[in-house]
């Protein structure tokens, strides 16, 4: 009696688990009532499994994803998984039979999202590869009047940093990027090269500008309309905000705006339709971010957070900043396990008066959500604040978000003055590109670690300042394992970047005093090749262009800096 009972309820149980209604959520089933029958509803479509051919690709990984995408997983232990595996064409092409309409692939949710009105999701529903339907959230950016020109910059006009200090002339920009102590790092020959970043947003409507004269763009999609064109054209959304958080990141123009990761490769993708009352769905976003994935990205940058919807649209409340609920944050805590380091601004919802103010993806546990503070160090009342529903301390750390200079969106050599947590985000993106820059094997979370140990409330953390404003030097010397007084104040040699190098590097270094300088070049056998520097420098930080000669072939050489007593030695390496 007792095995027939437990046979019918198991029966029972699968039957229930797969009859089609059991499939959509009750999100969607609550829509079918308040909607017409010829509603068109914008959907997920979750599938069971990936169909039967996938050993072909755990047996090519790269065929999934790219070489660069592999090699940044080997710092996890991780190779490509399930999640990694194309959606099944064959379960795409039987749904679209039905009259749906596609719009965006997840290979990491197994998953399609896209168009269908009650009588085609309830045919879908009935296939037995289909797992679950689900609403697509829709959120609405706040239009907060804290992200705005504030003035427009004459080129005469110019912020005082201290002459003779760095190499290079920040302009305008010197406060926002010196508060987290980036100039210093400059120094060294730390520019983000050889990071590759996305910048998720709105738009890039004027890469034109002279700021962006010099950098290195991989690749662009339009997420929102579906091409390669992330500017302004005829069609939805504009990008204002887009233009304005790339160049605090990565802009060059000496004088007047230098971004920390200046010499980083850039993936841009427009994820935000600001056409619409409901401007960002989260099927753009994951999107984004598996492609930036699949391309081999190292970090992404994303300056805009959700959480309001517009009815009638279903979007999160402040009760579901969890960590765990909105798919955007388990997407974004997914990149992480993958190896990719994700910085999120935290929000401008300071003053709503909620238990936390964050705005998804910022809940996610390995997310690195960043606050703003203005020039003086002090949180702006409308940075977002913590704790997580699960009592997680957020955000996790500042940067400057108010004043902050950025390049005109309309104007191609104008500068202006932007506010919000926009911009203390690809802030403290690009400082992190230097430090991955320095050490390309860290993990996320060793960074995230690092930067806990060395930002400005590393003993006190709170829920308005997080562990608080970074430190880019301090991070980067724990990195080197440099003690942060090892470097004499007299005079320091700088190492020369690039290094490796072909044909030229750069050799840098700083006196206190004025006074003859002699750099000499020496092979591996200590012999005596040429000489580099021998004249008299006034005090500050100067460089020297070393070109290498045709006779010198490839392989490992050393430079040695003299002055007064002052004797120091490095390495370079030259590959021809």
């Amino acid at each position: 009696m007792n095995r027939i009972l437990i046979l019918f309820i198991t029966t029972f149980s699968l039957i229930f688990a797969q009859s089609p209604m059991n499939k959509i959520s009750q999100n969607l089933a609550s829509k079918f009532h308040t909607q017409s029958s010829n509603h068109t509803f914008h959907i997920w479509v979750y599938f069971t499994d990936k169909g039967e051919q996938i050993e072909n690709y755990f047996s090519n990984p790269s065929s999934v994803v790219s070489e660069k995408s592999l090699i940044r997983r080997q710092k996890v232990n991780l190779s490509i998984d399930f999640s990694d595996l194309p959606v099944n064409k064959s379960y795409i092409e039987q749904i679209k039979s039905f009259g749906f309409e596609i719009k965006q692939k997840s290979r990491w949710f197994n998953a399609v999202s896209g168009f269908a009105n009650k009588s085609v999701i309830n045919e879908i529903s009935k296939l037995g590869f289909v797992k679950k339907i689900d609403i697509v959230k829709s959120f609405s950016k706040s239009k907060s009047n804290l992200e705005f020109e504030e003035s427009v910059f004459l080129e005469t006009q110019k912020q005082i940093q201290p002459e003779n200090t760095f190499l290079l002339d920040y302009g305008n920009s010197f406060a926002q990027v010196n508060q987290i102590n980036v100039p210093a790092v400059h120094n060294l020959g730390y520019n983000g090269n050889g990071v590759t970043i996305c910048v998720m947003d709105a738009g890039f409507n004027n890469l034109a500008h002279v700021v962006f004269s010099t950098i290195d763009i991989l690749a662009t999609w339009d997420f929102v309309n579906g091409d390669p064109n992330v500017g302004d054209e005829n069609d939805m959304g504009s990008g204002s905000h887009g233009t304005y958080v790339l160049s605090v990141l990565g802009g060059y123009a000496p004088g007047y705006l230098i971004g920390p990761a200046y010499r980083a490769k850039f993936l841009l993708a427009k994820t935000e339709n600001t056409d619409s009352e409901t401007p960002v769905e989260e099927d753009n976003w994951v999107a984004a971010l598996e492609w930036a994935d699949s391309i081999g990205v190292d970090l992404t940058s994303t300056s805009l957070g959700y959480l309001d919807y517009d009815f009638p649209f279903t979007s999160y409340t402040w009760q579901n900043m969890d960590g765990n609920t909105a798919l955007i944050t388990r997407a974004a805590d997914l990149a992480v396990k993958k190896g990719i380091v994700v910085v999120n601004s935290a929000g401008n919802e300071g003053s709503r008066g909620t238990p936390n103010t964050l705005m998804a993806p910022a809940d996610g546990d390995s997310v690195f959500a960043i606050g703003a503070v203005d020039n003086t160090g002090l949180r702006v009342s409308f940075s977002s604040y913590g704790p997580t529903v699960d009592g997680r301390i957020k955000p996790d750390f500042m940067a400057m978000g108010t004043g902050v200079v950025a390049a005109r969106a309309f104007n191609q050599t104008q500068y202006t003055t932007v506010s919000g947590t926009s911009f203390s985000c690809p802030l403290t993106s690009g400082a992190i590109a230097l430090l991955l820059q320095a050490n390309p094997n860290l993990t996320p979370i060793q960074l995230r670690n690092i930067l806990r140990q060395t930002s400005s409330r590393s003993s006190n953390p709170d829920n308005y300042y997080g562990w608080g404003i970074i430190n880019t030097l301090s991070a980067l010397n724990q990195i080197l394992g440099v003690e942060e007084n090892s470097i004499p104040n007299e005079f320091a040699l700088f190492q020369n970047y690039p290094n490796p190098f072909n044909p030229s590097t750069i050799i840098s270094w700083k006196m206190a005093e004025s006074g003859w300088v002699s750099i000499k070049l020496y092979n591996s056998l200590g012999q005596e090749l040429e000489t580099i520097v021998d004249d008299y420098y006034d005090n500050g930080i100067h460089s020297k262009t070393f070109s290498a000669p045709p006779k010198l072939s490839s392989g490992v050489y050393f430079y040695q800096i003299k002055s007064g007593n002052f004797i120091d030695t490095k390495k370079m390496i030259l590959t021809r």
